[in-house]
């Protein structure tokens, strides 16, 4: 049976942190957290918990991810973020690759609980995460805050898991406008520094345009209150990112 290290990124997450170690409990053969320095009770809960506890100043998602992944003590990655756990069934299916790893990485699905309800439409299910796999055959890319973990070229023999990862993304609406905040910043930094450009007439559709795959194509309408807020906000993320990119162009000149 192959050993399997799990590996978390974290920032004052005393919140979620328990829930997603326990999750691993008998799956993972070691249990990797980088944190950030958190002010919180993460590293007191993560040691409590069993966690190997490491901590470097962040400087971007990908690069603390992949920073992450060399503390782990086996090449085979499980990656999880601290607002997730896994699911019963996902559970037995990675117990099973672990009696017989065959491809370079698994992919998994990922259901989000927003504000207490699982959402299973608006663009947010099932949200494919390649999170399981050999880390010898990939790493993080991505423009952050976007990362995503890619497999080298000649290695890219992928399986689907059944089971869930349980994302506990926004325990309430402030929470998710704040993080927008937050991420369309680090997204419009990101862009200007590789010299991309937005023109106003895309922008000025940003929102309309995002508002309209989540709610109807996406059937976003199914998941009620919530999947028309998830439109809304996801819009106005849209727009806000190319606003503040515009921005900085503007500031430039």
């Amino acid at each position: 049976m192959h050993k399997l290290s799990a590996v978390i990124i974290t920032y004052n997450e005393e919140r979620n942190i328990a829930r997603c170690l326990d999750s691993l409990a008998g799956i993972a053969d070691d249990i990797v957290v980088l944190d950030s320095f958190s002010t919180d009770k993460t590293e007191e809960i993560c040691k409590q918990k069993g966690a190997r506890f490491f901590q470097h100043k962040f400087d971007g998602h990908i690069q603390q991810k992949n920073r992450a992944i060399t503390f782990a003590q086996y090449p085979h990655i499980l990656s999880l973020d601290a607002d997730e756990a896994l699911s019963d069934d996902l559970k037995k299916s990675i117990l099973e690759v672990k009696k017989n790893w065959t491809h370079d990485g698994y992919y998994i699905n990922r259901m989000t609980n927003y504000c207490g309800q699982w959402i299973k439409y608006s663009g947010w299910y099932p949200d494919k995460k390649l999170r399981l796999w050999d880390s010898r055959k990939g790493e993080w890319r991505g423009t952050n805050p976007h990362d995503k973990y890619e497999l080298f070229e000649g290695d890219k023999a992928t399986a689907r898991l059944k089971g869930d990862i349980l994302h506990y993304s926004f325990y309430t609406i402030d929470e998710h406008v704040r993080q927008v905040d937050y991420f369309s910043t680090i997204a419009a930094k990101a862009r200007f520094e590789k010299g991309e450009k937005v023109n106003f007439l895309v922008l000025s559709n940003a929102l309309q345009v995002k508002f309209t795959k989540h709610y109807f194509l996406k059937l976003g309408f199914l998941d009620g209150f919530y999947g028309f807020v998830i439109a809304m906000i996801s819009g106005y993320a849209v727009f806000l990112k190319y606003a503040k990119l515009r921005e900085l162009w503007k500031n430039k000149k």
